[in-house]
């Protein structure tokens, strides 16, 4: 007599995927570690499930350093695409937030899980996501998980702001010219003396691209350091190109600052390039842009450009050029009349070689008559000490107005109860701020006002040597001589008067330079 068979069926095997993930890699070279815990956890709880047909998957699928804010992690790109090719039928996690802190990428995940009939289990958080009460707590749980993740980047922003208003340095990859030890930035002697050179070459070539040639003509090469994690990874070392140089040219540290988006403050640091040289390469870049100069970008040799003003509407004259055959004819025109049409301004246009020709004359002119070269120094002069003077006024505003704001501030976190106490204090720290910046400007101004004070044996030398010199240089050359020497040019073209107005500094500036270019010629 035969036994009947058994009714019950087995279960059918369901192969189960544990996911671990970690944000950081804090503690995973130690022998048990949290992506451990996490595996054993699901191991313990797939073991409890074996009545289910619940087995094990050996593949690890393990994000140590990942973040749970995006898709981009190895282990998880492994862990779909093999349950998009059916070898897995569960995925267990420890949390929910271990698989995803994004709602949207969640939401993403499941499509797939549900396309491939794919359980997804929490061990420490019971819920079955095929019915519509477990969607929803799953939804709920990881609209917490996205919150918390928010929340923490908020505070990291606010601690990186407030570490960089106190002057210290908050992270990223080294600068040439400092080390980085315990978190600090300390000055590296030798690194330190080629940015202070690198510095000196922009200030000689005004181009970032000649000065990036220089470099790496040289040899020389940017920050070159070793990464920390694992067995450390060589980072850095490599020629210098155009961006290169401006970052390293714009870059605040130098200067012993650290800057917080707009915002500058004094930093811990110590500083490698002077305030004055520092000052002077940022107007030269912001003058010449990113380009190298509009000596470079001027193909037309227009050696008033940027200086030209009309006199009758106050606006600038532009450089442009018509052709007729092989000839071309260069004029300015009144930037308001070629955008606005010519009965916007009665000024017409003046033909460039005369006007330059004008000018040119004019400083020569300088040169040959004694009387008016004493007439111009003695107006220079007064223009530099007017100009000293509303800066150092300026100046003193400045400091009461901080002594005032210093006083206010003490009062008011004695006084905690006071009505609009904490909007008060805010205001008074950014007018602080700004007040420092200005500061700074205006010491770098003096400075510069200091060391270019006018030598008379000096400049009557080099103004004796005008012609000789003018006539070696080429017309770049030429057109930022002029630049050093003029503030601007006014022509009034209904009275047909053109009048200059010379730097204040502008004279020693065009004796210095005319004298190197003697030199270099010798």
């Amino acid at each position: 007599m035969t036994r009947p068979r058994s009714s019950i069926a087995p279960e059918r095997t369901r192969r189960c995927a544990i996911y671990t993930r970690k944000s950081t890699e804090e503690g995973l070279d130690s022998d048990f570690n949290t992506l451990d815990a996490q595996r054993e956890s699901g191991e313990a709880f797939v073991k409890s499930q074996q009545h289910e047909g619940w087995t094990c998957l050996p593949t690890h699928y393990d994000d140590g350093g990942y973040t749970g804010g995006n898709m981009d992690r190895p282990a998880l790109q492994r862990l779909l695409a093999d349950i998009q090719s059916g070898t897995v039928n569960v995925v267990a996690v420890y949390k929910v937030d271990r698989l995803s802190r994004s709602l949207l990428d969640f939401a993403r995940m499941m499509e797939v899980f549900d396309r491939h009939n794919v359980a997804f289990v929490s061990v420490t958080q019971q819920f079955n996501t095929a019915t519509s009460m477990g969607r929803l707590v799953l939804n709920v749980l990881l609209s917490f998980a996205q919150f918390e993740r928010e929340m923490i980047s908020e505070r990291t922003r606010d601690k990186i702001a407030a570490a960089r208003r106190k002057g210290k340095w908050s992270g990223g990859h080294p600068i040439l010219g400092y080390d980085v030890v315990e978190t600090k930035l300390v000055v590296n002697e030798v690194e330190a003396q080629r940015v202070r050179q690198i510095f000196d070459l922009y200030l000689d070539n005004l181009s970032l691209l000649a000065t990036a040639d220089e470099l790496n003509r040289l040899g020389w090469t940017t920050k070159a350091w070793t990464t920390k994690k694992g067995k450390g990874t060589r980072r850095g070392g490599r020629l210098f190109t155009k961006g290169s140089v401006y970052h390293l040219l714009t870059n605040v540290a130098y200067a012993g600052k650290v800057k917080y988006k707009a915002e500058t403050h004094a930093g811990e640091h110590t500083g490698i390039v002077g305030a004055e040289v520092f000052q002077r390469v940022q107007s030269s870049l912001h003058a010449n842009g990113r380009s190298g100069g509009r000596g470079v970008r001027n193909k037309h040799g227009a050696l008033l450009r940027g200086l030209l003003r009309c006199a009758s509407c106050g606006c600038g004259m532009r450089h442009a050029y018509s052709s007729k055959g092989e000839r071309q004819y260069r004029y300015y025109v009144c930037a308001k009349a070629q955008q606005r049409g010519w009965d916007a301004c009665p000024s017409p246009s003046v033909p460039a070689g005369e006007i330059e020709r004008f000018v040119v004359e004019q400083v020569r002119c300088i040169g040959k008559d004694p009387s008016l070269l004493a007439a111009t120094l003695a107006q220079v002069r007064q223009q530099t000490e007017a100009a000293t003077q509303g800066l150092t006024a300026e100046k003193a505003a400045l400091e009461r107005q901080r002594r005032d704001d210093d006083a206010e501030l003490r009062r008011l976190v004695g006084e905690p109860d006071a009505e609009g106490r904490t909007g008060r204090m805010a205001e008074i720290l950014d007018r602080q701020r700004a007040a420092e910046h200005r500061l700074a400007e205006i010491s770098a101004e003096l400075s510069a006002a200091g060391v270019g004070a006018v030598d008379d044996d000096a400049v009557a030398a080099a103004l004796a040597e005008f012609d000789g010199v003018w006539s070696a240089l080429v017309p770049r050359e030429q057109a930022r001589v002029l630049e050093l020497l003029i503030e601007r040019v006014e022509y009034d073209g209904q009275q047909a008067n053109v009048s200059l107005t010379f730097r204040p500094t502008g004279i020693q500036a065009l004796a210095t330079e005319l004298s190197q270019h003697e030199e270099q010629a010798a």
